[in-house]
């Protein structure tokens, strides 16, 4: 097997710096080559992951002067059919992301065409072979990584000898993409893509991944065996390859789950909870149940020694460490403003309901701020349905023969407008944008349930917020550029408050990107509302000068877990808490019994609650810790 150098992978602190690094490696080659007068020629990709880098490599073209009218690019891929002008097709991508903001030549654009007949598919392929054989082959491949290892679209089973071809997409890449077209079954079942000796033939690559659902497939493509079945393994084989990671991604690497096993390491409580956890759950021990030998056949001589070879302190340490952040009624906080951060309107309920309850009993000023309306996630014919019962609503207001000509004259003229609407709604084609009244409808229907679900919770209308964030209201799963206007909206809220704790939602991977959007909105106005803070003279506001800065916790959602490790507050649930929960949970009919956009994942939003929830109380009760029914976590952090 294939080993990777250490420095062959880059792991970075956030996506940012991962996307900054990648763009200047770019703009350096780019700016090498127009010194000497010689091409560049890029591979490039498409989807989420390249997003920020086109978008600093546009910056820097503007900005900084990078010049690109001697740059050649081929894209790695297409789908097959693919009408070139359809907002999903990858030519229709990279003009917007890129090429319409740069000084590219047009013919040194290369993009797999996905109108040509069939019988002309294998003949184009060879001739884009063959124009990158012209070019002098590639001097760099920018790469993303599909969750089951894909490549461009060389899907699993894919050889290194492949080359530029058509081939059958697996289920999980038209999973993956399903909510971009709206629906799978408006996915392409084929596409056009370079092949892994295409690519291997590259001077230098450069793949990234970032998020949580990139972990699993990233440990397999730099730890398991070279295969097929996983075809990112290949470019084990390039040894100018790098693999630019940020945490999250890399998180089940043995560099980050064992660095013990990689380099010498000072031993601090953290690495500590990680080792002891790490060998309980391999011998199937509970905490206080391991042994001097078990120890050592991890290789954790050195932890040992850090203990003086005193395998019961060590054990009680981190045993007394865990049930210190088990955080019963009694141990949460009292009397306390407390803002709960929902990027969609539902999780909150999804992920802290249990929290909730208990912090509303403890006389805690809970308010949940819902960041986006959520309109995207209701589907035409949900709206259609409220909007006939809005039709037939009238009836149950007026007896027979009480209605005044007025009010039957406005009747059948709102009733017109409803069944114009709904006949817009029942023919509107998949994936196109949603008109502004049908935004502001789904956006209502998402807001009374959210309402709904808190009042199950003990919580009132009163403690919701709806912020409806502009960078959302794009009527369509791709959303705007997000604003100083969303940022101040937040810390204008901030400032209203002034929280002692607030809850974010820390898992990054919803396939959505409004997580990732909403968090990094937080980040930026807790950033200016801390120096706002620093420099307030007033009276009127001496509370905000005197003020400490809200402490932070964050939660996953319907997508991830902490490791039980990570986890600072382990929030214990009881059957009936889990009841509440679950009904909470189904006040949102709009997202049952099918989510609109619901992962890969098959199962309803209330049972990856619930079995999360189980699974981590199940965790905690093999490390020989309290048994409960399920447990909700949260972490904390110091900013964001």
């Amino acid at each position: 097997m294939e080993s990777i150098k250490s420095e062959q992978v880059q792991v970075f602190n956030d996506p940012q710096a991962l996307t900054l690094q990648a763009a200047h490696e770019i703009s350096d080659l780019i700016n090498k080559n127009n010194k000497l007068n010689k091409k560049t020629v890029l591979c490039l990709p498409t989807g989420s992951t390249p997003i920020g880098v086109y978008r600093e490599l546009v910056r820097q073209h503007v900005d900084e002067g990078v010049d690109w009218s001697n740059v050649v690019t081929f894209n790695l891929d297409e789908y097959y059919p693919m009408d070139p002008l359809s907002k999903h097709s990858y030519r229709h991508y990279m003009q917007s992301k890129l090429f319409s903001h740069i000084n590219i030549k047009e013919k040194n654009i290369h993009i797999p065409d996905g109108t040509i007949p069939l019988k002309s598919v294998d003949k184009f392929c060879e001739q884009y072979e063959q124009s990158i054989i012209d070019e002098g082959g590639i001097d760099l491949a920018l790469l993303g990584i599909g969750r089951s290892g894909h490549i461009g679209f060389n899907e699993p089973g894919s050889s290194s000898k492949t080359i530029t071809r058509r081939i059958v997409l697996d289920e999980i890449t038209r999973k993956d993409a399903a909510r971009s077209f709206y629906g799978i079954v408006n996915v392409p079942k084929s596409a056009i893509t370079m092949g892994i000796k295409t690519i291997l033939d590259c001077k230098r690559i450069i793949l990234m991944a970032h998020g949580e659902s990139k972990a699993t497939v990233m440990k397999k493509c730099l730890e398991g065996e070279i295969t097929p079945h996983v075809p990112a393994t290949f470019l084990r084989l390039h040894h100018k390859t790098s693999f630019f990671l940020d945490k999250a991604s890399a998180a089940e690497l043995i560099l980050i789950t064992q660095p013990w096993l990689v380099k010498k390491i000072e031993w601090d409580l953290e690495l500590t909870k990680k080792a002891v956890v790490l060998v309980g759950q391999k011998t199937k021990k509970s905490i206080l149940q391991l042994e001097t030998s078990d120890f050592h056949s991890n290789y954790l001589h050195d932890l040992l020694h850090v203990y003086q070879d005193d395998v019961n302190e060590l054990c009680y340490t981190v045993f007394k460490d865990f049930m210190k952040r088990i955080y019963f009624n009694e141990k949460l906080m009292k009397n306390k403003k407390v803002v709960v951060f929902s990027p969609h309107p539902d999780d909150d309920v999804i992920c802290a309901s249990g929290l909730i309850q208990k912090l509303a009993k403890r006389g805690n000023d809970v308010t949940v701020v819902y960041m986006t309306n959520g309109s995207v996630a209701v589907s035409d014919l949900n709206l259609c349905k409220e909007l006939r019962f809005i039709k037939l609503f009238p009836s149950t207001l007026f007896k027979k023969n009480e209605k005044t000509n007025e009010q039957e004259k406005q009747i059948v003229e709102r009733n017109n407008e409803i069944d114009k609407l709904i006949w817009e709604l029942s023919n509107k084609k998949g994936g196109s944008q949603d008109s502004v009244i049908s935004q502001m409808l789904k956006g209502n229907l998402r807001r009374v349930e959210a309402i709904s679900a808190i009042e199950v919770l003990g919580l009132t209308e009163k403690n919701a917020r709806f912020l409806d964030l502009p960078f959302y209201r794009s009527g369509t799963i791709k959303k705007k550029t997000p604003t100083q206007e969303d940022v101040d909206i937040i810390l204008n809220l901030l400032k209203e408050i002034v929280p002692d704790s607030i809850f974010v939602a820390g898992d990054l991977s919803d396939p959505h990107g409004t997580h990732r959007t909403c968090y990094n909105l937080i980040k930026d106005a807790l950033n200016q509302f801390e120096n706002q803070i620093s420099k307030k003279s007033n009276e009127k506001e001496k509370e905000l000068i005197e003020k400490k800065m809200p402490e932070i916790w964050l939660y996953r959602g319907a997508w991830e877990e902490w490791k039980t490790y990570e986890i600072d507050m382990f929030v214990p649930l009881s059957k009936s808490d889990m009841e509440i929960k679950l009904n909470a949970i189904w006040k949102h009919q709009t997202q049952k019994d099918k989510a609109l956009f619901p992962g890969v994942d098959d199962r309803e939003f209330w049972e990856r609650a619930r079995d999360r929830n189980i699974q981590t109380a199940k965790s905690m009760e093999d490390l020989g810790l309290p048994k409960f029914y399920a447990i909700e976590a949260f972490v904390n952090v110091d900013h964001l």
